[in-house]
């Protein structure tokens, strides 16, 4: 658990001085954490990794940093650069986008209450993910 708090604490100071400084840098790295966390949790949904229930909650715990700090990471200045892969519908429509992300940090503080055991992660965690699709589908490039 330790290891874990010490891990999100490194990640978050890394990213504050990211945000000062690049704002697309910044979000990526915050979708590529979340990507990660993402990664970790649907092995235990698909009991491909044994669950541990400390990093369980440090999923949520990501999930809800992520969503506090994304809407300030979308300034006027930041459409274009860096590879961004952000549409411009996300400018045009940035209230819908704030309310996504507040969701988002609404629902993975609420997971992160109910988690108690693997049962109760793999009821929570699929909910919460469904999430990440309402922005990725609308406001992100798709890969090609």
């Amino acid at each position: 658990m330790r290891r874990t708090v010490l891990a999100v604490t490194a990640l978050a100071l890394g990213l504050s001085t990211a945000i000062a400084q690049d704002p697309i840098a910044a979000r990526k790295a915050l979708m590529k954490a979340n990507g990660q966390q993402a990664a970790l949790g649907a092995k235990y949904v698909k009991g491909e990794e044994p669950f541990d229930l400390a990093k369980a909650k440090a999923i949520f715990a990501q999930y809800q940093d992520a969503a506090a700090k994304m809407p300030s990471l979308f300034p006027e200045n930041s459409k274009t650069g860096g590879e961004t892969a952000a549409l411009p519908a996300v400018w045009e429509k940035k209230a819908d986008v704030d309310a996504k992300f507040a969701k988002f940090g609404a629902d993975a503080k609420d997971a992160a209450t109910k988690v108690k055991d693997e049962a109760s992660f793999k009821e929570a965690f699929p909910a919460v993910q469904k999430n990440c699709g309402g922005c990725h589908e609308t406001y992100r490039m798709k890969k090609s």
